[in-house]
Formats: C-alpha cells, sequence, structure tokens
C-alpha cells in the first residue's frame, strides 16, 4: 500500500489525472453499422455461362463413378450336420465316454458350442442349430450329474 491506498488505486488515480478531457474523443452518432456490408456475400460472382459449366464439371468429377448395385446374397448351403437332430447323432458328435471327467466334459460343451451354436449360423438355420445346443447341454448335463455319483 503505498500512502494509505492499495496498489490497484494509486493506478487508478494515476490514470485518472493523467487522462484530461482533450485526449477524450467525442463520438458524434452515426447511422451506419461498421462491418454490415461484409456480411453479404453477392448474389453472383459472375454471370457467364461458362462458369456455371465449370462448377458443374468439377461437382460431377468429384462425385466419380456410379457404383454398381450390389447383388443379392447367395442362398448359403445347409451344413451336414444340422440335419443329425437326434440324441444318438449328437452324443456321437460329442464323442462322450463314461471315462470323462468334469473338465473334459466342459470342454467338450465349449468346442460343440463353437462349432453349432445358432449364433454362428445363418438365420435359416438357427432353430436347427438351437435344438442341437439343447440336445447337446442335456447329454452334457447328465454326464455330469453321473460324474458327481
Amino acid at each position: 500500500m503505498l500512502f494509505g491506498k492499495s496498489l490497484f488505486q494509486s493506478v487508478v488515480d494515476r490514470l485518472a489525472e493523467e487522462e484530461t478531457q482533450e485526449d477524450v474523443e467525442t463520438v458524434e452518432p452515426r447511422f451506419r453499422i461498421d462491418g454490415l456490408g461484409a456480411s453479404y456475400a453477392p448474389e453472383r460472382v459472375s454471370a457467364t455461362p461458362e462458369d456455371d459449366d465449370r462448377r458443374r464439371e468439377a461437382y460431377l468429377f468429384l462425385m466419380g463413378d456410379d457404383e454398381p448395385a450390389p447383388q443379392a446374397p447367395l442362398k448359403p448351403e445347409k451344413p451336414d450336420w444340422l440335419d443329425r437332430l437326434s440324441i444318438e447323432d449328437i452324443a456321437a458328435d460329442l464323442k462322450i465316454t463314461p471315462s470323462d471327467d468334469r473338465d473334459t466334459l466342459q470342454e467338450r460343451r465349449r468346442a460343440f458350442a463353437r462349432l453349432n451354436h445358432p449364433d454362428r449360423i445363418h438365420p435359416d438355420f438357427r432353430d436347427q442349430a438351437t435344438t442341437r445346443m439343447k440336445i447337446a447341454n442335456l447329454l452334457v448335463d447328465e454326464a455330469l450329474l453321473r460324474c458327481r455319483l
């Protein structure tokens, strides 16, 4: 603090003393808004038809060639193993033996699911894949119960 005033107050006072009435310009009212004319673009840069043709050609050049329409997807072939829906067929695919332990049975369940899960099959064949997975899970669960006993 200088002489009982804060530094800020002393700077403000000094600036007020330096500023005189002569330095302050009187602003006369103006009826024009600065920068208003710059915000409007002209309607046309040029009115010659050659410029229009050039712009159109540049636009069409940037568009590129038309891509051919995508071909309809081919009907997927049904895997042979999807027709094997009997318990005996699925048990043969799982290769469950009476000597299998819990870890082996779980591994066989995962391996079967990797190949037969409905999410990996075309939507047209998902019902059969779901049936196969249900039967396979039933067979593995029964084998796990036998292991527990």
